[in-house]
C-alpha cells in the first residue's frame, strides 16, 4: 500500500472512529437519561468535539462528508416506526386537529422568526422541530433548506430546553384545566416535541394517557415527509451546499416506502426493534457530524432571539393543540 493512499485514508478512519465514539457515548447517555434523547446528546458531543484544536481539518471534512449519508439513511428507517392504520384509527376530527396544529405551528413559527429577525434557516428548522417531531424532523429538514450548521445545533437545543419545560407544564396545566387522563395524553402527543418528552409528559396521567399520546405523536411524524417535500419544491431556487434540492428528495420517498411496509403488518417485531435502534444511531451520527462543524461564537450570537422564538413557538403549538382538540377531537 502506498504512503499516499495511507495518508488519504487516515482522515476517513479517524473520522469514523471519532463519530463512532461520539454516537456510542450519546446512545448510552440517552439510555440512562431518556428525556434528553441520544440525538440531543450527540449534537452537544459534536460541538464539544469540534472545539478540540487537535482535530485536523482533514478529519473535520471527512466527518462532514459522512453526515448526509447517515442522515438520509436514518430518516428512511424512521418510516418503519409509523403504522398508518393506528393513525387513521384516531378518527377524522382528531386527524384534522393534527393537521391544523402542525400547519399553524410551522407557518406561525416562520412568521414569528421573521418578526424577531431570526435567520431564515434557523426559523425553518425550529418551525419543523416544534411542529413535527423534534430533532428527527430538524435532521430531515436541514438537507433541503439554506442554513448554517450552527442553526441545526441551536434548533436542537431549543427543542430540548422547551420540550423539557413541557414535561412539567402539560400535566400541571392539564390538572388545573380539569382535563381527563385521555385528553392530557392527547395534548401531550400533539404539542410536546420529542417522543421521549411526550411519554414523560403523559406519564403522570397514567397508562391510557401514554398510549394515546404516542399515537398522536406518531400522527405528527406522518406529516414529516409531505412537509419536507413541499419545502424542497419551494426552496429549489435557493441552492443548498451549491446544489438545487430535488423536487422530492429520494430519502423522503424511502421514508414513505418504509411507512407503507410497516403498515402491512408483515414486519416482525424484532426487526422493528432493531430498525428503531439503527435509526437512532444513524441520526445520532448525522447530528454529531453537524455539531462538529458548529462554531460556539456563532451559536451564542443568536441566543436571545432564538430563545424567544422557541418560547413563542412552544406557546403556539400548545395553545393550538388544546383548542383544536377541544373543538374537533
Amino acid at each position: 500500500m502506498s504512503t499516499t493512499h495511507v495518508r488519504s485514508t487516515k482522515p476517513f478512519l479517524t473520522a469514523m472512529a471519532v463519530t463512532g465514539a461520539g454516537v456510542g457515548a450519546a446512545y448510552l447517555a440517552g439510555a440512562a437519561f431518556p428525556v434528553l434523547s441520544a440525538l440531543t446528546i450527540a449534537v452537544v458531543l459534536g460541538i464539544l468535539t469540534g472545539s478540540v484544536p487537535s482535530l485536523s481539518d482533514e478529519t473535520r471534512k471527512a466527518i462532514s462528508g459522512t453526515t448526509k449519508k447517515l442522515l438520509r439513511a436514518g430518516v428512511v428507517l424512521l418510516g418503519l416506526q409509523l403504522s398508518l392504520p393506528s393513525v387513521l384509527a384516531l378518527g377524522p376530527g382528531t386527524l384534522l386537529a393534527v393537521v391544523l396544529t402542525v400547519g399553524i405551528t410551522f407557518l406561525g413559527t416562520i412568521g414569528l422568526g421573521r418578526l424577531l429577525g431570526v435567520p431564515r434557516g434557523l426559523a425553518m428548522l425550529v418551525a419543523t422541530g416544534f411542529s413535527v417531531c423534534g430533532a428527527s424532523a430538524i435532521a430531515a429538514m436541514e438537507g433541503v433548506v439554506e442554513r448554517e450548521d450552527s442553526d441545526v445545533a441551536t434548533a436542537v437545543a431549543l427543542v430540548t430546553f422547551y420540550g423539557g419545560l413541557a414535561i412539567a407544564a402539560v400535566p400541571l396545566l392539564g390538572g388545573w384545566l380539569r382535563l381527563d387522563a385521555v385528553r392530557i395524553g392527547e395534548w401531550a402527543g400533539l404539542s410536546v416535541h420529542e417522543v421521549a418528552q411526550v411519554v414523560a409528559a403523559a406519564t403522570p396521567a397514567g397508562g391510557s394517557a401514554i398510549a394515546v399520546a404516542i399515537v398522536l405523536k406518531l400522527s405528527r411524524v406522518v406529516l414529516l415527509a409531505p412537509m419536507v417535500a413541499a419545502v424542497g419544491v419551494h426552496e429549489r431556487h435557493r441552492p443548498v451546499d451549491g446544489k438545487r434540492p430535488p423536487l422530492v428528495p429520494l430519502f423522503v420517498l424511502g421514508f414513505l416506502a418504509m411507512a407503507a411496509v410497516r403498515s402491512t403488518g408483515i414486519v416482525p417485531g424484532l426487526v422493528l426493534d432493531a430498525a428503531k435502534i439503527a435509526c437512532t444511531l444513524l441520526l445520532a451520527g448525522a447530528l454529531f457530524g453537524l455539531g462538529c462543524a458548529v462554531r460556539i461564537g456563532e451559536l451564542v450570537r443568536t441566543g436571545g432571539r432564538a430563545l424567544l422564538l422557541g418560547l413563542l413557538s412552544t406557546l403556539l403549538v400548545g395553545t393550538t393543540a388544546l383548542v383544536t382538540l377541544t373543538a374537533l377531537g
